[in-house]
């Protein structure tokens, strides 16, 4: 468009010209050049227009390769952004995943060393014990040996009052009607605590969590009033954890916090409950306990844990 307007222009200035020189007392020689010099005029600001267009395409064209290629390297970078993504994603839940493991397994560190603590106590009074059960049955021994000269005399109503015959027993005479005395009954000692628990913590971190299960069962059996019994209870709501059996595992945890108020344990277990209602799909319950974690045990690393699940869930703290 603007070439047209060039070029009537161009036109418009050479009819004037031309007109002008007719009309005009000039010289015919001085309008020929004139209208020569505005022939080259109009002939150059065309070849300028041209120019111009050529670099206005040419330009064009190169900014559409330079948008072109803009495009692709952001839908590459997109791409690779999606997968960074995803593999960081990939990463958190397995960093969760050995968090869990790596938890689990500190506290059993952890508890191990309570125990070791808690035997040596035990073995100290159990040797004490021990003496002074020995000392015990020294006196008993002291006192009821016979006479080192006494001789064995014949059983009431023998005949002929003979001896009994060596190495036989003698008769214990009873009353009339009475029953001879019985052997007291053998009863079976309950397990050592300290057995029941290092071999549940041992099954524990070796998967074997059925065999694991029975332990811990067995000890808050026996040993429910001890300090470690909240741990027992604790690790068996882990075990139905690892086995996803969620609703198993909530009650257990439940049973921590409920029972046993100053455990030390009630902060993963608070965690872990709210872990397993989210399992469970009841997300409004378990964000409940997640939060009350982050507000009653600041500091901690459950805490942090806690923190991390709810920003995962696109929760608040």
């Amino acid at each position: 468009m603007q070439k047209r307007w060039i070029i009537y222009f161009g036109v418009a200035m050479l009819g004037g010209a031309v007109g002008g020189a007719l009309l005009g007392p000039a010289p015919v020689g001085a309008v020929a050049r004139e209208i020569v010099e505005l022939q080259q005029s109009v002939n150059q600001v065309i070849q300028s227009q041209q120019t111009l267009q050529t670099a206005i395409t040419q330009n064009e064209a190169v900014e559409k390769t330079l948008i072109e290629q803009s495009l692709d390297s952001v839908n590459k970078l997109s791409g690779t952004m999606g997968s960074l993504q995803k593999t960081v994603q990939d990463m958190q839940a397995t960093s969760g995943a050995r968090l869990d493991s790596m938890s689990t397994q500190v506290q059993g560190v952890s508890d191990n060393l309570h125990e070791l603590l808690a035997r040596m106590g035990k073995l100290n009074q159990q040797l004490t014990d021990a003496q002074n059960a020995i000392q015990s049955i020294d006196a008993k021994l002291a006192g009821a040996a016979p006479p080192a000269n006494s001789a064995p005399t014949a059983p009431t109503g023998a005949p002929g009052g003979t001896l009994a015959p060596p190495g036989a027993a003698l008769a214990v005479p009873t009353a009339p009607g009475s029953m001879p005395p019985s052997a007291p009954a053998a009863s079976t000692p309950p397990p050592s605590s300290d057995l029941l628990y290092s071999n549940g913590l041992r099954d524990l971190n070796g998967h074997k969590y059925d065999l694991a299960g029975q332990e811990f069962q067995d000890y808050l059996k026996y040993f429910s009033d001890t300090d470690l019994a909240s741990n027992a209870q604790f690790y068996i709501g882990e075990i139905a954890f690892a086995q996803e059996q969620y609703q198993k595992a909530v009650d257990a945890y439940g049973k921590v916090i409920d029972n046993y108020p100053k455990s030390f344990k009630l902060a993963p277990a608070h965690l872990k409950r709210g872990l397993a209602l989210i399992q469970l799909g009841e997300k409004a319950t378990g964000v409940r306990e997640l939060r009350l974690v982050v507000k009653q045990y600041p500091g901690t690393d459950e805490e942090r844990r806690a923190r991390a699940k709810l920003k995962d869930l696109g929760e608040t703290a």
